[in-house]
């Protein structure tokens, strides 16, 4: 399995058995979310110490025979925290029941509070005492698994954001309105790239923004510390504690101020950020009109005044702050409510002189249930200060409320290739047409790994496995296990038609198995002279598509294969009386059985790729068979001033975009569709177990 795989498996572990924790002692989320998140941050900065250590003493001067003593100043330099050893993980685990683990945690914290001044009064400390002994012990044990001393990279970053997302989706702190999912974070900030300078985020919540513009500077091989400069404004205190936390367990520092943004500017920004990145709160109508009018932040003037004397919507202050704090190169990203690219009345006349300026960008439709506190549907906005000439006049509309990944019952994100997909359009309409070849090509190649992976693959561990071979060999080895029984009974016994279907399918499948290895194999061969214009890229996604149909044939070949196999053994037990004879070796089958279902259900998902990463690199050359920015229904369009005039100054794309034709049913994906299925049932079946939970808690409290 990939490491990103891996991670995401960890992350699921570690967070189910954290909760699990939480709901069988007395705490509540609120209660137990920001001891949590500390813990965390400490195991991560003990895993950056432990990482960095070993190069930091090879490099220590010695004087005199003796080596100088390690200094937090050796660490910095590593984007690592010095950890006195008081303050390491490995001595906080090792404490036993008979010592005040509480006590210890809080001691760790202020010893790295003492050294770090930027951390001075953001760690947890005192929400330590409210937790018992026996909770903490478990909680560190749960936090420090064996398999987190075998990855690699930024892990603990991430199991931090999965941690968040989780808590968010309880709301366990601020109604969860602290935390913007990940993905349209990602999306901004790799559409907006911030490749340096000062990034600025008036509402910053847990601080994700500056999380995903260092990524995005990362992935360009630079170290976002020397090439980006975070600030953030921020209400809530408990709130900037959790976002210097995510950025110190990711090696970074802002400087955060606790303001309400609509009447103070700390920072003093006005004109001079390079990049502004936000997640507002939206639909805000109790801003005091008298105290921001004369604000040099609105620049388009007040978007209207109720009764009350209040702004009657607070969407166009936003919008309004973060253009004026642009300098004339400026960029920004936003996520926004639907309500306001088409608001009517004064917002409409702000949204009119913006618009006029020519330095909208971009508007991206993304569909409801994104979020984690509000099912509403939102729209991420891009403004240019420097928005190239020949487009000066017209934003790229972009619809993106068809294109979504389903989470839980409840929550949507986009996949990385989706979120990719996205990207592409905009890398067309900004002239990155190598960009766009290079994913194609890479979702070509990628195709073709996944197809050799279904012979040869690496597991969680990194062990080597081969799906489709083990599967073969699961499905012998089931056959095998019920010969002896089958020996006893006559050729017209019940079980004949069953054992007859099996035995007619195995050699078929097994023969396609290997006219699909082979036909792996040609392709890869071919692909050593591919050429990756965008001519012969179109060539090779036509070319691979019989192997995607091959894959996906395979896939219902192995589901009936171990379908037929499960019926002949459920025949002979209720029919032919299996149970009752010696030849019949029922716990070995119940074991062969197991095992040759957990093998179809690796080869399965291994065969599933190959077909996907082959639908990426589809979905992009049929949509953009020139490799060039064009119009797509339901998709995408650029749209000139003179048409948002018309109407309205609306800036929704799907009033412009049109509606996607309605897709034929061979292209209908089952396998997604039964994916969702069961992400709802599971979803729906973990709530009755929370829920019974519950009322069991509250009938023992009645004592009933």
């Amino acid at each position: 399995m990939a490491q990103l795989e891996h991670i995401e498996a960890i992350e699921k572990r570690l967070w189910n058995a954290a909760d699990t924790l939480r709901a069988n002692s007395n705490y509540a989320s609120n209660e137990y979310f920001l001891p949590v998140m500390g813990l965390i941050f400490l195991r991560h900065a003990y895993s950056r110490f432990l990482a960095v250590k070993k190069d930091v003493e090879a490099n220590l001067p010695t004087r005199g025979g003796k080596t100088r003593a390690l200094t937090k100043e050796d660490f910095s330099q590593k984007s690592a925290i010095f950890l006195q050893p008081k303050a390491q993980f490995d001595h906080l685990v090792s404490l036993t029941d008979s010592d005040d683990r509480a006590r210890a945690i809080i001691e760790a914290m202020e010893s790295i509070e003492g050294d770090y001044a930027n951390l001075r009064g953001v760690l947890p400390r005192s929400e330590y005492q409210e937790l018992e002994n026996s909770v903490l012990g478990q909680l560190l044990r749960t936090l420090n698994p064996d398999e987190l001393r075998h990855v690699s990279g930024d892990v603990f970053g991430r199991i931090y954001e999965y941690f968040l997302t989780q808590f968010a989706d309880q709301k366990a702190h601020d109604g969860g309105e602290f935390f913007t999912p990940v993905s349209l974070v990602s999306l901004i900030a790799n559409i907006l790239e911030p490749e340096g300078g000062t990034v600025l985020d008036p509402a910053c919540g847990s601080g994700g923004m500056f999380v995903q513009s260092a990524r995005f500077v990362e992935r360009r091989h630079e170290n976002p510390v020397d090439r980006l400069t975070f600030y953030g404004l921020e209400k809530n205190a408990t709130t900037i504690r959790l976002a210097k936390m995510n950025l110190a367990v990711h090696g970074l520092e802002g400087d955060i101020q606790r303001v309400i943004t609509y009447y103070e500017d700390p920072h003093e920004l006005l004109g001079k950020a390079d990049f502004v990145m936000a997640n507002p709160p939206f639909n805000v109508d109790e801003i005091d009109a008298d105290r921001v009018k004369r604000d040099p932040r609105l620049p388009f003037g007040l978007p209207g005044v109720n009764q009350k004397g209040k702004v009657s919507n607070g969407n166009y202050v936003w919008i309004s702050y973060f253009y004026s704090y642009l300098n004339e190169h400026g960029r920004a990203g936003f996520v926004m409510s639907s309500q306001a690219s088409s608001a009517g009345h004064a917002e409409a006349g702000v949204r009119q002189k913006l618009i006029e300026t020519g330095d909208v960008e971009i508007m991206v439709a993304i569909r409801s249930n994104f979020f984690y506190t509000r099912s509403v549907p939102c729209e991420l906005w891009f403004l240019n200060r420097d928005k190239p000439e020949e487009y000066r006049d017209a934003v790229l509309m972009i619809d993106a409320r068809n294109i979504y990944r389903k989470v839980t019952r409840k929550i949507y994100d986009f996949s990385p290739e989706q979120e990719q997909n996205l990207l592409a359009i905009v890398w067309l309409y900004r002239g990155q047409t190598e960009k766009y070849l290079n994913l194609v090509a890479g979702y070509c190649r990628r195709m073709l790994d996944e197809g050799e992976g279904c012979f040869t693959a690496r597991d969680d561990d990194g062990e080597e496995i081969e799906p489709l071979p083990s599967f073969i060999t699961s499905l012998d080895a089931l056959r095998e296990a019920v010969g002896p029984f089958l020996s006893t009974l006559p050729g017209d016994a019940p079980h004949a038609g069953a054992l007859k279907e099996l035995e007619d399918a195995m050699p078929v499948f097994k023969g396609d198995v290997e006219r699909f290895q082979k036909a792996v194999s040609r392709q890869r061969t071919a692909w050593q002279g591919q050429k990756t214009t965008n001519g012969e890229l179109k060539k090779a996604v036509d070319r691979l598509a019989p192997l995607a149909g091959c894959s996906r044939d395979l896939i219902k070949q192995s589901d009936l294969l171990y379908k037929l196999a499960c019926r002949l053994i459920e025949t002979c037990e209720n029919e032919c009386n299996a149970r009752d004879s010696d030849a019949w070796v029922g716990r070995e089958l119940a074991r062969a059985r197991k095992a040759a279902d957990e093998a179809r259900q690796v080869a399965v998902e291994q065969l599933k790729q190959v077909r996907y990463f082959w639908r990426q690199a589809h979905w992009l050359t049929e949509r953009f068979p020139e490799a060039k920015l064009c119009d797509v229904a339901g998709l995408v369009r650029l749209v000139d001033r003179a048409e948002i005039e018309a109407n309205d100054w609306s800036l929704t794309p799907g009033r412009y975009v049109g509606v996607a034709p309605e897709e034929e049913d061979e292209n209908f994906d089952f396998e997604e569709a039964l994916r969702e299925i069961h992400v709802e049932l599971e979803d729906l079946n973990t709530e009755a177990v929370r829920l019974a939970a519950t009322i069991k808690k509250n009938f023992e409290e009645l004592e009933i």
